[in-house]
């Protein structure tokens, strides 16, 4: 008895747990973008970028400020001879040294040099205003891949929904048909070809059912959430949604483009870079000090030495060398340069094509749904001529199939009108700033 009482909790609690596995998660857009800026690896890559920026630009920073260095040592001396060349006493035994000892504490704060120091410190700030730029480019193309795959999720989703309805409509036809063909009413082909259409229907929906596991997957990895997780997509969540500035030209993207605003800022760092370089035909100056204990046993002791001055150094050599280092900076600089103008030109592509299919896009919407009103009353009239003997099976089922695509097109073409709205506002760069204005 406790054994099938076991059992029984057992099957009660795997129950449960299939009953989980298949519960069905529902989230907005703004959420799975939220979600997906706070999991994926892409953006916690592009922040950690940012963070070694940060650091590489304090490290410039400590540049500037003094080197403080304290030494000491200790040695053991064996039967050194000590040779005294002042006030040598010839008749004094040589003393015994068997040891020495010296401390040193040394400073040196830099006053110039060739303003190498400030420049360092310019050329990681423009590298890390320019890293904080990529990492918002990150998050674009982030946001921009998670509203493809909850596009597609959707109109896999809707497809399935219509598919199934048409599915039970044809099946009833299949059904109706069997009764009249055994009433000699119908001939038998036309119930093949009844039978026929509910198997294309049936691989149509097994087709939308891969479709939809397959970007349910995508999505759930992107956003880190259990590979099991369903995601629904609520009507209201996507379809009504309302379109509002619309860009209608490439000036947007030329002013909120992060991955231009990013090259640009590593062209100014080119630059600066320029004059680092340069800066090897500058002497350096620095105020050097210092202090130092020294005790030679039995032979001298100095305490309390303390020292102060100024320490100019020059590289001769950079005079003849550094030309070379100069130019090279002056190449980078035009690499990064033509990168930008080919940059320019690639946005200005991008925001014209957008522009274009986002037209389109509202121009197919307008036509689908004269489309379906005409395919539905197509069917109707098709379907009063078939049951008063005007028409025969061949036009009611291809007047059904007609009304199915145009009515799967009808609502595709909405969810595809959004999904080209937020691809011209991705390469316009206003994308995450939409999401981030509807969260306030």
């Amino acid at each position: 008895m406790k054994v099938n009482q076991i059992m029984l909790y057992g099957m009660f609690f795997i129950g449960l747990y299939s009953v989980k596995a298949q519960e069905k998660t529902s989230l907005s857009l703004s959420e799975a973008i939220n979600k997906a800026w706070d999991k994926s690896n892409e953006v916690s890559l592009a922040n950690t970028k940012v963070q070694s920026k940060k650091l590489e630009l304090q490290a410039a920073k400590n540049n500037q400020y003094p080197d403080l260095k304290a030494s000491g040592q200790y040695q053991r001396l064996t039967n050194a001879s000590v040779n005294f060349k002042l006030n040598q006493d010839n008749n004094s035994p040589a003393p015994a040294v068997n040891q020495l000892m010296v401390g040193q504490i040394t400073t040196a704060i830099p006053v110039f040099s060739g303003f190498k120091i400030q420049n360092g410190i310019k050329v990681q700030d423009q590298l890390y205003q320019a890293e904080m730029a990529t990492s918002l480019q990150t998050k674009e193309d982030v946001a921009l891949r998670v509203i493809e795959y909850y596009a597609s999720l959707y109109k896999a989703q809707k497809t399935i929904e219509l598919l199934k309805e048409n599915q039970k409509s044809a099946k009833q036809r299949v059904k109706d048909f069997i009764e009249l063909e055994k009433n000699e009413i119908i001939p038998r082909n036309d119930l093949l070809k009844a039978k026929l259409q509910v198997s294309k229907i049936q691989l149509s929906l097994d087709e939308a059912s891969n479709n939809l596991k397959t970007i349910n997957f995508y999505l759930t990895t992107l956003l880190k959430l259990s590979p099991d997780t369903q995601l629904e997509i609520r009507e209201g969540d996507f379809a009504d949604f309302q379109m509002n500035n619309v860009p209608d030209n490439d000036l947007p993207a030329l002013e909120n483009r992060k991955d231009l605003q990013s090259i640009r800022l590593k062209s100014k760092a080119s630059e600066t870079n320029i004059k680092i370089a340069k800066s090897a035909y500058y002497p350096t100056l620095a105020i050097v000090g210092g202090y130092t204990a020294l005790d030679l046993s039995n032979v001298i002791t100095v305490q309390n030495a303390m020292n102060i001055g100024i320490g100019i150094s020059y590289d001769l050599s950079a005079l003849i060398k550094n030309a070379t280092m100069v130019k090279l900076a002056e190449s980078r600089l035009s690499e990064v340069q033509n990168n930008e103008a080919l940059l320019v030109d690639y946005i200005k592509v991008q925001v014209h094509k957008a522009i274009e299919d986002y037209e389109l896009a509202i121009k197919q919407s307008l036509v689908y749904n004269e489309a379906q009103e005409q395919a539905s009353e197509n069917y109707r009239i098709v379907k009063d001529k078939y049951d008063n003997g005007l028409s025969d099976t061949n036009d009611l089922l291809e007047a059904d199939v007609e009304q199915l695509n145009a009515t799967i097109n009808k609502a595709l073409a909405r969810a595809n009108t959004i999904q080209k709205y937020y691809e011209l506002l991705a390469v316009t760069g206003q994308l995450s700033q939409s999401f981030t204005l509807a969260q306030k």
